[in-house]
């Protein structure tokens, strides 16, 4: 068979053609996975919800401030932020719940366990046990993680949809500084208010113990008061930040550079 001069061209040029666009989905390929590496996974979680932009820290009228080792700076999360070590997770031998102390002891002394408090403070139209100011059975609002509206009922198998939300998780915490604090401090860390929020079960199981590099809220809009939430726990406790997280926390704060640090005695004179 006899091959052209013109017919060998056009097979080359097809063959180069063939190479480049093989080439250009290579990089495209690449590229999404950068993306999805480094911010995108978050975005790909899921779908954006619009719900709240905040979640409740404190009510004077019937809570009382936890005491923090250290106070937590004013000004901006990104400073604050600045304001932290940065170091590698600490291992996570001998942690336990138990190392931050019985589960929702009542730490401000105001006569209602940690538990209790949370959800008086973060539902609305709340009912309470017949005969009992502390107990909440009922009450609704709109969750904030994934900014649906949802419904809490006590009881053995209805209480699980509702969960309360260590923002810093104790086994983020205790990888991250928290083996060196006493039990006392352990114990605030735990029901510190400013840790706390109200969250659908779900999300929160999902969360686990994961950082602002591992896990963020499906609704985006509460993401910058989340992440300055974590920050001020962290200078609160003495807390550190590791490499990943701190990039991953500086994203979110990219869209929001004004956001203050949350402060519970900010929120205590505010009301």
């Amino acid at each position: 068979m006899t091959v052209t001069w013109s017919s060998y061209r056009r097979a080359r040029r097809r063959s180069r053609q063939a190479w480049a666009l093989l080439i250009t989905v290579a990089a495209a390929i690449l590229a999404a996975l950068f993306w999805f590496f480094t911010a995108g996974q978050f975005a790909a979680a899921g779908p954006a919800q619009q719900g709240p932009t905040e979640a409740p820290v404190f009510d004077a009228a019937w809570m009382k401030p936890v005491q923090e080792p250290n106070p937590i700076p004013a000004g901006t999360a990104v400073s604050a932020l600045e304001g932290l070590a940065v170091k590698g997770r600490a291992p996570n031998t001998d942690y336990s719940r138990e190392a931050f102390g019985q589960a929702w002891l009542d730490v401000d002394r105001n006569g209602c366990d940690t538990r209790n408090d949370i959800l008086r403070r973060d539902l609305a139209d709340v009912v309470f046990a017949e005969g009992s100011r502390c107990k909440v059975t009922a009450g609704h609002f709109r969750e904030p993680y994934t900014g649906q509206d949802l419904d809490f009922r006590r009881g053995s198998d209805s209480s699980r949809a509702v969960q309360i939300d260590h923002v810093v998780a104790l086994g983020d915490a205790w990888q991250k500084g928290a083996q060196g604090l006493g039990p006392k401090e352990r114990q605030s860390l735990a029901n510190d208010p400013l840790n706390l929020i109200a969250a659908d079960g779900a999300a929160n199981q999902q969360k686990s113990a994961g950082d602002a590099a591992t896990w963020l809220p499906k609704n985006t809009a509460i993401r910058c008061h989340y992440v300055a939430r974590q920050i001020s726990v962290k200078a609160a406790y003495g807390l550190w930040v590791t490499a990943a997280e701190k990039d991953a926390m500086k994203r979110v704060l990219a869209s929001c550079p004004q956001q203050q640090t949350i402060r519970v005695q900010q929120a205590a004179t505010a009301r």
